[in-house]
């Protein structure tokens, strides 16, 4: 699948009522590059997933802040950049929850990151410039996990 080059940015309030304008601006991407509804469904779920946990964790309670997304296709597929200049926090260091164990026996938190691991090909972070720089790829002319 030879993918249109384009990019885009959003860049959001530290706000999770704004969510839905993350979701359109993903589908609406998807859309222009030829992307299926299916895979669309998928990298919306694990970019809510890490948006969302920016919003709520990166910057103190009452405290205003925004999140930015970069989103470009490349020659393998889609590249998703997430950008915040809040408290330092780097998601790729962070275990697998245990889906194992029984839901009374799980600590809280941990689901989205798994998730998003589960759906996307590559994950890294870097903090440059006071910035926390969230890097999330999914592989599509070389078929990937989802």
């Amino acid at each position: 699948m030879n993918l249109v080059r384009i990019q885009r940015s959003l860049t959001l309030p530290n706000d999770v009522s704004t969510i839905p304008q993350l979701n359109e601006f993903i589908d609406s991407f998807c859309e222009e590059v030829g992307i299926g509804m299916e895979k669309t469904m998928s990298l919306n779920l694990a970019l809510e997933e890490a948006v969302v946990n920016v919003m709520d964790y990166a910057y103190p309670k009452g405290t205003a802040g925004s999140v930015s997304v970069d989103v470009r296709t490349d020659a393998d597929g889609i590249v998703f950049v997430i950008t915040d200049n809040g408290i330092p926090f780097d998601p790729t260091a962070m275990k697998d929850a245990d889906t194992t164990l029984p839901l009374e026996e799980r600590s809280i938190g941990g689901l989205g990151i798994f998730l998003t691991r589960q759906i996307m090909d590559d994950i890294s972070y870097e903090r440059s410039n006071g910035r926390n720089i969230l890097t999330l790829k999914k592989n599509i002319n070389n078929e990937s996990k989802q």
